[in-house]
């Protein structure tokens, strides 16, 4: 950053902090559309950035946070999209996706234009990077924010599609959310954390959420959630005798790790009764029986959207939802559930 533009900042971080917010705003805006008329990218998004970041932290009072929103989306629509930055892994991609991360955390939870912020984070990621629905980092600061804010389907949008530190953060998330629920729920919020890992091919986070989710479940003092080992000379396998969806559940990623269909065909007859009182499981099932035992049902026109919209779609309350696939349609959703009051992440 030229000391130029660090003083252009300092200036206009006094003024903020004076309670100008909108003289600030616009003044910012005009400065940085200076520099982008004259294709110095750089120094607009340090304006940009810089502007956002000031105006988010002054919080909501005279719709400062909304100006900071307005800022931050127009640093992605006309630096990084112009600029056609790429999401890359040497240092100055780094330091552009940390930059969009640093700014996302600013942001209040209750300000309308994180959601739109966010939409076009990922967007300029997945036009620019290698990974068509956008990039992990960006996923995973997305997907935290929402769970921090007590936001759990957005939460579990984004987190689906995050890092490796994705699957703890989603299964606490549904851990706390069961809390809430009655005691029998817990292989239903499981699911929630394993299913969205398996469909999207990532077997290590669907793993990794299971076992911290039942290791949280096994720490609680309720016997009516106790747990037998039951072991033999291929696997040692917990099981909760009043819990059967989440036997299901560990019994299944067995068979995803042996490969074995045919285990796979006996857990879903043996299971059918418990799985139908759960919800619409049927179609997260059969995409999971043809990704990792070929087992063929017929082809979508975008299969990970359709996963995506059929494991999250539809409204909230109860029962199974029904989300909408690119090609127009309709998706089965796993179980949805009010979001509880509150929840604390650990």
């Amino acid at each position: 950053m030229t000391s130029q533009i660090s003083k252009t900042i300092a200036r206009q971080q006094a003024k903020i902090a004076a309670g100008a917010y909108y003289e600030s705003h616009q003044q910012l805006r005009v400065i940085a559309a200076r520099y982008l008329k004259q294709s110095k990218y750089d120094e607009a998004a340090d304006i940009l950035a810089g502007g956002a970041k000031a105006l988010l932290q002054a919080g909501s009072q005279q719709g400062a946070a909304a100006s900071g929103g307005d800022l931050a989306i127009m640093l992605v629509l006309e630096v990084y999209n112009k600029a056609e930055w790429e999401v890359g892994d040497d240092e100055a991609g780094k330091k552009r996706k940390q930059r969009l991360i640093e700014i996302l955390r600013e942001f209040p939870a209750e300000e309308p234009t994180r959601k739109r912020f966010i939409s076009e984070i990922i967007g300029w990621s997945s036009k620019y990077g290698d990974i068509e629905t956008g990039d992990p980092d960006l996923h995973h600061a997305a997907g935290t924010a929402f769970a921090q804010d007590n936001e759990p389907y957005d939460a579990e949008r984004h987190l689906a599609l995050g890092t490796i530190d994705s699957a703890e953060t989603l299964a606490r998330l549904e851990y706390d959310w069961y809390t809430n629920d009655a005691a029998h729920t817990a292989g239903i919020y499981a699911a929630r954390a394993v299913f969205p890992y398996l469909l999207t091919g990532n077997v290590r986070n669907a793993n990794k959420a299971f076992l911290i989710f039942t290791s949280r479940l096994s720490s609680t003092s309720s016997s009516s959630l106790a747990a037998q080992e039951v072991s033999s000379q291929s696997a040692d396998v917990r099981v909760y005798p009043s819990l059967p969806l989440l036997n299901f559940t560990s019994l299944l990623l067995l068979a995803i790790q042996r490969s074995s269909a045919d285990l796979f065909r006996q857990l879903t007859r043996h299971y059918a009764p418990h799985i139908r009182e759960a919800g619409d499981w049927d179609s997260a099932l059969a995409h999971i029986g043809e990704l990792y035992f070929g087992i063929k049902i017929p082809k979508h026109s975008n299969p990970l959207m359709d996963m995506m919209g059929m494991m999250f779609g539809g409204g909230g309350g109860g029962g199974g939802g029904s989300g909408q696939s690119k090609g127009g349609r309709q998706q089965k959703s796993l179980p949805r559930v009010g979001a509880p009051p509150s929840m604390e992440l650990d």
